[in-house]
């Protein structure tokens, strides 16, 4: 019996081809016709798990019953107080490098002139670093302190932290160093509210234009 004039399971394209796995599948265009096709997702070859199953739409962390999703002021204060007083030492570093060589121009460079530069830069660093942390600790307390007391997060108590902490931190020179240290602190703390709602403000009025 000759084979070669039966077709075999690959349409007949077998062969040596067919042999050594070489040839076409062995599936025509008309087994395929009825196969839906749409709406099919692969499976992974290393997992055979569905990719679809794989996505996740709910959070990723698992939150305690009644836990914020945002960190609150509290868990920012040790944040802006850290990094209040490094940079205030930073800036202090580098204004008293600029002091200490004008202050000593005039001198040959030797030892002593290397004491008197780092002795002004310590000192200043030591300065802002006080200064600035003292802000931030002020800030953070009033900050907490009324979040809790209005049970709300928003922009107003970031306008009222910032004006207390300047009015307590020149109650020390009068009246009139408590008003300016208050206007002090609501021009910074509004502006920093405005830039924070910057991108908000400007969809809102692009909306209205429209």
């Amino acid at each position: 019996m000759d084979s070669s004039n039966h077709p075999g399971p690959a349409g007949g394209r077998g062969g040596f081809g067919g042999l050594f796995g070489g040839g076409s599948p062995g599936y025509s265009h008309s087994d395929l016709a009825g196969v839906p096709l749409t709406g099919m997702s692969p499976l992974s070859p290393y997992l055979n798990v569905d990719p679809r199953y794989l996505v996740q739409d709910t959070d990723e962390f698992i939150l305690p019953t009644g836990a914020s999703k945002t960190r609150g002021r509290f868990e920012l204060a040790f944040f802006t107080i850290g990094g209040c007083c490094i940079s205030g030492a930073a800036f202090g570093a580098l204004n008293g490098l600029r002091l200490g060589f004008k202050e000593t121009q005039n001198m040959a460079w030797s030892k002593p002139k290397n004491v008197q530069i780092l002795n002004m830069v310590t000192k200043q660093g030591a300065l802002w670093a006080n200064t600035l942390g003292s802000v931030a600790l002020l800030y953070s307390a009033f900050g907490v302190i009324i979040e809790k007391t209005r049970g709300a997060e928003d922009d107003l108590n970031t306008i009222a932290a910032g004006t207390m902490t300047g009015m307590l931190y020149k109650s020390t020179a009068g009246l009139r160093g408590v008003a300016r240290g208050g206007l002090a602190g609501l021009a910074l703390a509004s502006s920093y509210a405005l830039y924070n709602n910057w991108q908000h403000i400007k969809g809102s009025s692009t909306r209205m234009s429209l």
